[in-house]
This record gives structure tokens, C-alpha cells and sequence, in this order.
């Protein structure tokens, strides 16, 4: 199947799964109010955290590996075996300790931890990354997306009062763990299990652990932030935290969906030797979601107080406050998950994954120390953004000699400045035009996005970049210009990474003659 249609279906089904809980969260914060989302989403975080311990990294080594090996049978049949043998152990051992904790140490929350226990389940029977590692992202999507939507259907019937909360946790886990058993039914005749000794398959132990203390730390300031505020502020704050940031992570899954399905044709590209594709797709990628992230940040700026209070109701304006500053967490987001997906997998360097989130995680889990006891989930906000600041400046110290930054930060710049430009837009149609409730934010957004296009339009027409309708546009509909001087100097402007010339920057030490 082609990298677009992949895209395509991943990015459908990641955004629908991300969706889905979106658009029963008015009905839930009406239903059980602050408290009750405050109260569901510290449950959810600490589940998370098993969950997280029973993945143990293979969202990211598993794909990999498995794309490394699709060539060769016999090869792909030993890795795929050796990888589930060590699975199955890790993730037992981490539905162990999620019922120690739901049995005996749980307090409030003791009910709805009970009721999440089939998430821990699903680690036991999750191959989705030996699907995505085979290029197989339709069964993902289709499969998972009928299930989200009967999950969906069932809290609408059978959620009625702040009394059936659990029904709402069981309803979300229970989806979880069908999910992964359906997938199974994909895998058959594309690998299957082989006898292999314990030895091989704790040979997978190690570059996983490195990988899964990435996803720790990354965790510890996506997950742990609702945790701490819930535990600090009460459940009243996290409520308002926990809606704000479902909106960022619903607008995060789009740079997800994409590198997910990326990912492995880059590694499959390093692999081959083929540098030069990998230093083209990046350079793709990193244009897409820096156009993407920076007009919906200062989109959310302009909306985010009048969205909040449509969406979730009167009770959660608060949520719009932290919504405005949390959007512009995505363009560092955007920034990190490019240079990570694109270049630092592919080439094995998974150290380097570990150091910066270890170091973002870090720098918030101080910042929430010192903020979050005074200024409540706005700390959080503080810290997110802390955070998330210091993964793509940590990347930056170890690669700004193999990545050239130089360049793309011109170009960035100019999306920042056409974001804020049409920003100014919003604010003053906000002003002036008075509608009712959807519409004026309707309106808000057609007049952004439409100053916003325009400027990246114009940057074509006089430097020769892309334009961003070209990134999202079928073939037969994209503007073809002559081929001319970029930003960068390059003698042509970058198409996509089939129809890229070779760049002439040298390449990294350990790829030189």
C-alpha cells in the first residue's frame, strides 16, 4: 500500500480515536461536572502509566525492527516471535502491579481503577506495531474506528448521571482491549510465531528500556501534569486542565498519524544507505507541521476562551484561558516529533530520544513544583510548555551539525509571522463581527485561514517554497510554478520525497567516505 494512502488511513483513524472522546466530553461535563472529569482524568493518568510499563517502548523499537526485517521471512518470523515472547512477560508483570494498585492502594478513584483494568489487559494481545511495522495501517483504522464508534454509542445510552462514571471508564477500556484483539486476524499469513530461545528474545529487552524511559519521561509531563494538579489543586482544576489538553492532544495525533506511517519507509530508506531521501523527507515533514502547528496555535489564541464555553459549557470558560496558551505547545510538539521520527530513529540513536525527554521531563516536573501549588492548572500550562520547549533545544545541541537548522529556521519564522498576522485578523473580526455563537467563530476562522494562505502563498511566488495548499491538495489540483531560488539558495524548491534533487550539505560523520 502507498505511503499516502497509509497516511491517509492512520491519520483518519487518529484523529477519529482522538475525536470521538471530544465530542462526548460536553455531554460528560455536563453529565458529571467538573469534579467527575477531574476525578475520571487522574484515574485515566495513572492507568496510562501501566499501560505505558506494559508497552514498554514497542510503539517505536517494534515498528522499527519489524520494518528492518519485512524483506526476509525467516528473518521477520524470528524477530516478530522474539519480540511478543519478551512482550508477554513485560506486560504481565505490569498488569500485576495495576491490580496491586487498584485493589489495595487506590482510594476515590478505587471504582473507576477496577473498571480500567482491561487497558492493562490489552498490553498482553497489542501487535498493532507488527501491523504498522508491515505497512498494514487500513485494519489499524478500520477495525479500531468501529469499535470507537460503538464505544461512543454506549456512553451516549448509558451514561446518565454522575453515578455511572465507571460505565464511562469501562466503556473506553473494554474499546481498548477489543481493539487489539481484532487486529490479529490481520497477521495471518503475513508472520507467524516460531520457536525461539529465551536468549533471543531478551536481546530486544535493552533497546526497548531505552526507548520506553523515553516514553516515561514524556509521560511524566503529559500524564503525570493531570496527576500532580489533581493531587495539589483538587479535582475542580484538573476538570479544566483535563479538556483543555484533550483538545491539544486530539490536534497532536495529526503529526503522530503521520510520522507513525513515515517512520518505517524511513528507517526501511537509512537502512538502504539512502541518506539523502531521509534528509528530504524531513525537510517535507518539517515544512507540513510547522504550517499546520503555528496557524492552529495562534488560532486556539483568538478561539480558544469562546470554543470552551460552546463546547463544554459555562462551567469550563477556565479551560478556554488555559486552551489559549497551551496551543503553542503543538509548534514545539510539531518541531520535536519531525526531527525525532525523521531522523533520530531511523539512524538508531535512541539516546538521544532518552536525553531530551528525560530533560524535558525534568524541567516540568520543577516548573509544576513551583507553580502549580500557587497558580493551579496555569502552572501546568507553564510547565507543558516549559517542557516541551526543551525537548527540540536538547535535540538541537547533539544534531545542529548533521541537521541544518539555519535554513529551516528562516522558513519557520515566516510561518510564525503569517500566523500572527492572521491572528490580528481573528482579533479584529472578534470585534466587529457579532453573530450567533458557531457562526462568529465560523466566520473568525474562514478570515484567518484565508489571510494565512495568502501569505503562504506569497512566500511561493517570491522566494519558491512550497505552498501549503500543494502539501494538501490531490495532484491534479496543485499551482505549478517555475522552478526556482529558495529560501534556503537551493537551486530547486523541495517537491516531496520521490521528486527531490540530492542537497548538497555533506553528510553526517558516520555516513562519509
Amino acid at each position: 500500500m502507498s505511503t499516502r494512502r497509509n497516511i491517509g488511513y492512520n491519520l483518519a483513524y487518529r484523529v477519529f480515536s482522538m475525536a470521538l472522546p471530544i465530542v462526548t466530553a460536553p455531554y460528560l461535563s455536563r453529565v458529571v461536572g467538573k469534579d467527575g472529569v477531574g476525578l475520571y482524568s487522574y484515574t485515566w493518568g495513572i492507568s496510562t502509566l501501566f499501560v505505558l510499563l506494559g508497552t514498554f517502548g514497542l510503539t517505536d523499537y517494534g515498528v522499527r525492527a519489524i520494518a528492518r526485517e519485512k524483506e526476509d521471512p525467516l528473518r521477520l518470523n524470528r524477530t516478530f516471535s522474539a519480540i511478543y515472547r519478551m512482550q508477554l512477560v513485560v506486560a504481565g508483570a505490569a498488569l500485576l502491579g495495576y491490580l496491586v494498585y487498584a485493589l489495595f492502594i487506590a482510594g476515590a478513584e478505587k471504582v473507576l481503577a477496577l473498571h480500567m483494568t482491561m487497558m492493562s489487559v490489552a498490553c498482553l494481545v497489542n501487535l498493532d506495531w507488527a501491523l504498522m511495522g508491515l505497512d498494514q495501517f487500513k485494519p489499524i483504522a478500520l477495525k479500531n474506528t468501529l469499535v470507537k464508534l460503538m464505544a461512543a454509542a454506549c456512553v451516549f445510552l448509558f451514561v446518565k448521571s454522575a453515578e455511572d462514571l465507571w460505565i464511562y471508564a469501562l466503556v473506553w477500556s473494554g474499546s481498548t482491549l477489543v481493539g487489539s484483539l481484532l487486529t490479529w486476524t490481520n497477521l495471518r499469513g503475513r508472520v507467524k510465531f516460531v520457536a525461539v530461545p529465551w536468549k533471543e528474545a531478551w536481546r530486544h529487552l535493552l533497546p526497548c528500556m531505552r526507548l520506553f524511559l523515553s516514553v516515561v519521561a514524556v509521560n511524566v509531563y503529559r500524564t503525570m501534569d493531570k496527576v500532580m494538579v489533581g493531587a495539589i489543586s483538587g479535582m475542580g482544576q484538573n476538570g479544566l486542565y483535563e479538556n483543555a489538553e484533550k483538545i491539544i492532544f486530539s490536534l497532536a495525533s495529526i503529526f503522530s498519524a503521520v510520522s507513525a506511517v513515515r517512520m518505517p519507509k524511513m528507517s526501511s530508506l537509512y537502512a538502504k544507505g539512502d541518506v539523502a531521501a531521509v534528509r528530504r523527507g524531513l525537510g517535507v515533514i518539517l515544512e507540513f507541521f510547522m504550517c499546520f502547528s503555528t496557524m492552529t496555535a495562534f488560532g486556539l489564541y483568538v478561539q480558544g476562551e469562546d470554543f470552551a464555553v460552546l463546547f463544554y459549557g459555562e462551567a469550563f470558560r477556565g479551560s478556554g484561558l488555559l486552551l489559549r496558551y497551551l496551543g503553542f505547545s503543538l509548534i514545539l510538539i510539531a518541531l520535536a516529533n519531525a526531527i525525532r521520527t525523521h531522523w533520530i530513529l531511523p539512524r538508531g540513536k535512541d539516546h538521544l530520544v532518552v536525553i531530551s525527554v528525560t530533560a524535558g521531563a525534568v524541567v516540568n516536573l520543577v516548573v509544576n513544583l513551583m507553580l502549580i501549588p500557587s497558580m493551579g492548572a496555569m502552572g501546568a500550562v507553564i510547565g507543558t510548555l516549559a517542557a516541551e520547549s526543551t525537548v527540540p533545544l536538547v535535540q538541537f545541541l547533539f544534531l545542529r551539525r548533521e541537521v541544518n537548522y539555519r535554513r529551516n529556521l528562516r522558513v519557520w519564522f515566516f510561518d510564525i509571522l503569517s500566523a500572527w498576522a492572521a491572528a490580528q485578523v481573528g482579533l479584529w473580526v472578534k470585534a466587529v463581527v457579532h453573530l450567533s455563537d458557531w457562526w462568529e467563530l465560523v466566520v473568525q476562522l474562514l478570515a484567518m485561514l484565508l489571510i494565512y494562505e495568502l501569505l503562504i502563498d506569497l512566500r511561493q511566488l517570491f522566494t519558491g517554497m512550497n505552498l501549503l495548499s500543494n502539501a494538501i491538495l490531490p495532484n491534479q489540483w496543485r499551482i505549478r510554478l517555475p522552478r526556482g531560488k529558495s529560501m534556503s539558495g537551493e537551486d530547486e524548491m523541495l517537491e516531496g520525497e520521490e521528486g527531490c534533487p540530492q542537497e548538497d550539505e555533506p553528510q553526517p560523520p558516520d555516513q562519509q567516505e
